[in-house]
């Protein structure tokens, strides 16, 4: 397969992984998610949260009971940890060793927290990890 292809083939989209993690912001937060409550944490109208939720609960990642409430799958939670630990790895990446300003590593990593692989999310901790423990504190 052509390099250039894979990326088409991610599991989810930018989009997908938000909705994933605001579900489980909010489940964490306050108890519950329902789909106004991902419309307010996402700053989109309720009919773009229904149907890209809609879109999830077709692929088994999010479940919705009788009374409107949402939870994530087994699968979906794991997607959705996986991202937020990805881009905790990339922001401290990105602002403890190259020096980005925190609000532009905010910014880059959320566009490519979704897009990395597990292999490199991992890697790229280690070599922070290693980097931060052997460079001398500033004075």
């Amino acid at each position: 397969m052509e390099i250039w292809k894979q990326f088409e083939e991610n599991d989810i989209t930018h989009s997908a992984a938000h909705h994933l993690l605001a579900i489980l912001e909010l489940r964490e937060k306050r108890g519950y998610a329902r789909v106004t409550d991902v419309a307010k944490e996402l700053q989109i109208t309720t009919g773009s949260a229904s149907i890209n939720l809609k879109a999830l609960k077709a692929k088994n990642l999010i479940v919705e009971d009788e009374n409107k409430f949402l939870a994530l799958s087994a699968e979906g939670e794991a997607i959705a940890r996986a991202v937020h630990m990805r881009k905790n790895i990339l922001q401290e990446f990105l602002v403890k060793i190259l020096n980005v300003s925190p609000e532009q590593a905010e910014i880059d990593s959320c566009k490519t927290e979704h897009l990395i692989s597990a292999e490199t999310a991992q890697k790229l901790q280690q070599f922070t990890e290693v980097y931060l423990k052997n460079t001398p504190k500033a004075a």
